[in-house]
């Protein structure tokens, strides 16, 4: 077999690899005697038949498997010696393929672009702020009040006190359709909080204003997705009497509130929602951080990218833009999207960013433990309530769903790691710088 250079420009690399006639014959009756012992047919013993019958039955399907396990052979030799790594998979071409007949010799071009070789990151070089936060009082207090609100409960207001939205109803209800009652449409001291959108659309609204001991017959559509098919579409008149109307009332700020969420005292409750609020600023500052240390490497590290990964991701970027732009248009039923300067000019460092961490990572010998990936794909489960483990199966098998999730986990190992040997000083901050330092990057 022969393998010659025709191209070697830049990233770019093509060859075409020759495989003799008499090379793919003697392929071919390497596998018909390795299959023969196994091999059954009318009038003769296992493992008997003559080589001359197994070649006239099986040697044109043969031939196709030698002629591709050569090539393929030829390739991983290639890939060996060179030391290219492709970028993308090489294209490979049979020449004069449709003419090609049994004796010819096997011409193949096979044609692709090697990744970069990329340089030693000089990590002494980067200098990195980390910004701090600390959980004040008035943040501590702010989230006590939004727990409170959550554990609200109501309280009786003054005899004759109109309903208000927000505000719970205690009501006996009949629903009637075509003046007779239906299945599942009655109850009796029904608590309902008037703008919690949990009846029929319509039906809360007309109940604002109601006072204790008023009876009210509120006159509301199914929807015609309604999940009772007998009901869906269907007019209703819900005879409703309403025995009590009941106001908000947040829950006291003390000991029991803070049982309630599973603190031993509400000094406890304050330390809790303190760590909480200073892990979720520790997560935004390590974004922050993040940014400045990919700007850093951006900046230091220059080396050629191949063409293709440059496009591809240009391409995915002005889709990604143009569907931001257009959310009503779904699929891929939409205009040409044309890639400009701009998306180049982001794909570009992008794909270094993303070549260069990738060797980080490679030459660390970092990996997603199978015990993060599980976690991972629970942590993703968990939006598909009752489905869980179908997605866990739809995971299983597939492998570009599962490079989905195991890449921003590498990544994030690399960029720790990348902290670790990088110049780190903390700064201490306050929210509100915080908070816009997370806005620019949004910005961006």
């Amino acid at each position: 077999m022969q393998v010659t250079e025709t191209l070697n420009e830049g990233l770019k690399r093509a060859y075409n690899i020759t495989l003799t006639a008499a090379e793919l014959d003697t392929k071919v009756n390497e596998k018909l005697v390795e299959a023969q012992p196994e091999v059954e047919m009318k009038g003769f013993r296992k493992g008997k038949v003559p080589m001359a019958l197994l070649k006239k039955q099986f040697g044109e399907r043969i031939m196709g498997e030698a002629m591709q396990e050569a090539i393929d052979g030829a390739m991983s030799d290639h890939f060996e010696k060179s030391g290219d790594r492709p970028a993308m998979q090489p294209k490979v071409e049979m020449v004069d393929g449709d003419k090609w007949k049994e004796g010819d010799d096997v011409k193949v071009d096979m044609s692709y672009e090697a990744l970069p070789e990329i340089p030693e990151v000089d990590f002494s070089a980067i200098k990195l702020e980390r910004m701090v936060v600390k959980a004040g009082d008035d943040e501590i207090d702010e989230a006590l009040k939004s727990l409170a609100e959550t554990a609200q409960d109501f309280e009786a207001r003054k005899a004759g006190s109109k309903a208000k939205d927000g505000d719970q109803v205690v009501i006996d209800f009949l629903g009637k359709v075509d003046g007779e009652a239906f299945e599942g449409g009655a109850a009796e001291d029904y608590p309902l909080v008037l703008g919690s959108n949990s009846f029929i659309p319509g039906f809360e609204e007309q109940l604002v204003g109601v006072k204790a001991g008023d009876e009210k017959n509120v006159e509301v559509s199914f929807p015609d997705e309604y999940q009772a098919e007998a009901l869906a579409g269907k007019a209703a008149v819900f005879e409703c009497k309403i025995k009590d109307v009941k106001e908000p009332k947040a829950a006291e700020l003390n000991d029991e509130l803070a049982t309630k969420f599973g603190a031993e005292d509400l000094a406890g409750l304050k330390g809790q929602i303190a760590e909480r609020l200073e892990a979720e600023y520790a997560g935004a500052a390590r974004a922050v951080m993040k940014r400045g240390l990919l700007d850093a490497l951006d900046k230091q590290v220059s080396f050629d990218l191949p063409p293709s990964l440059v496009e591809a991701e240009a391409g995915q970027i002005a889709h990604q833009l143009w569907h931001e732009e257009n959310p009503e248009v779904e699929g891929h039923d939409h205009p040409t999207i044309e890639t400009t300067d701009e998306h180049t000019t982001l794909a570009e460092r992008r794909v270094r960013l993303g070549l260069l961490l990738a060797e980080m990572g490679q030459k660390s010998e970092i990996e997603v433990t199978d015990a993060e990936m599980t976690q991972a794909i629970m942590n993703q489960a968990r939006q598909y309530p009752g489905q869980e483990r179908q997605f866990f199966e739809f995971v299983q098998q597939n492998q570009q769903m599962q490079q989905q999730l195991r890449a921003p986990l590498f990544e994030d190992k690399v960029v720790d790691q990348a902290f670790e040997k990088a110049a780190v000083t903390d700064k201490e901050v306050n929210k509100d710088d915080l908070q816009k330092a997370v806005e620019a990057l949004e910005d961006e």
